[in-house]
């Protein structure tokens, strides 16, 4: 990651100096699209480390949602330091009339190479989250929805626009050399902008539904459910909450039925039983709390329904 957020500073200046050079205003919303991309490399350096401390008695549950909050902060940093200067310098040529364009051939030429650079960023990043969604047997797509790992879901979404915004400047400088009007590298400019903000959008609502707490991935719910239901001491699974506490790490609140013959010693043991397994077959649950609760409770049930729409042992 020190080495992309180095690569992406380099980009970042000579995408400067070649905007400075052609007067193109593309150029230069493309070099406040690398600086955004740098700032969110080190925000991300940062989630990965801090994130990583261990539990302690301040914070109990640990610091995984660090990550979730500087994942935001990228967000913010893409729109602030990338959008909101691409688009203000997109409207200012715009509006500002005809402007000379110059030295067109140093526009092309960083273009050439910061695409190279950054599709082979943007390659790593497709062949990890395809890694990541066959570990886990999903889509591609459908990884990118549901992930809890932010970091590489920033990397991939922000690889993506830069080639986009790389090809978007192409088209607003070799417009504006072909017609000799300014309009096509301020409306590209403009475009630049509204990418960013997509793309900031996209990243800001991820990262604040996982600080919010989102419920883990439906499939590990539902196969933790199955696995409580077929155990011999479990009559019915009443309740089941989970919330993501950071990145692979996952907080669960189960409420059983216990079987009527067991004693209080019986169902004691059978809570240490069940934490062992569930720790051993799902090594994503970093916290469980069991909770022995009547399936014939009305006020509990209400809950549940009001929650899925279903019990669980319907």
């Amino acid at each position: 990651m020190l080495i992309a957020g180095g690569a992406n500073a380099l980009i970042g200046v000579l995408k400067l100096v070649a905007g400075l050079l052609t007067g193109s205003s593309a150029m230069l919303a493309e070099a406040a699209h690398s600086v955004a991309d740098t700032a969110t490399e080190g925000l991300l350096l940062t989630a990965l480390r801090r994130s990583a401390r261990r539990p302690d008695r301040r914070h109990p549950f640990g610091y995984g949602k660090e990550r979730f909050f500087w994942a935001l902060i990228a967000a913010v940093s893409i729109f602030v330091s990338g959008a909101v200067f691409a688009i203000y310098e997109g409207v200012r040529t715009i509006v500002g009339g005809e402007a000379e364009q110059t030295l067109a051939w140093v526009a092309y030429a960083v273009l050439g190479v910061s695409f190279v650079l950054e599709g082979f960023s943007w390659l790593q990043a497709v062949r990890q989250v395809r890694n990541e969604a066959a570990a886990e047997e999903t889509t591609f797509r459908a990884w990118l929805r549901g992930t809890d790992d932010p970091t590489v879901k920033t990397v991939f979404f922000e690889d993506s626009a830069a080639l986009v915004g790389l090809v978007l400047a192409f088209g607003g400088v070799g417009l504006h050399q072909l017609t000799g009007s300014a309009l096509w590298d301020g409306v590209a400019s403009l475009l630049i902008g509204l990418l960013l903000s997509g793309v900031a959008y996209i990243l800001g609502r991820t990262n604040k539904g996982l600080l919010i707490g989102r419920q883990a991935n439906p499939r590990l719910v539902r196969a933790i459910a199955d696995d409580l239901a077929a155990r011999p001491e479990v009559d019915a699974v009443v309740d089941l909450l989970t919330m993501m506490l950071g990145t692979d790490s996952v907080l669960l609140c189960a409420r059983l039925d216990f079987d009527g013959a067991l004693g209080a010693d019986d169902v004691e043991r059978a809570c240490v039983a069940i934490d062992a397994d569930l720790r051993a077959r799902f090594p994503d649950l970093a916290e469980i709390f069991l909770e022995p609760v009547p399936r014939t409770d009305e006020t509990m049930r209400s809950r549940v329904l009001e929650r899925y729409g279903r019990t669980f042992d319907s």
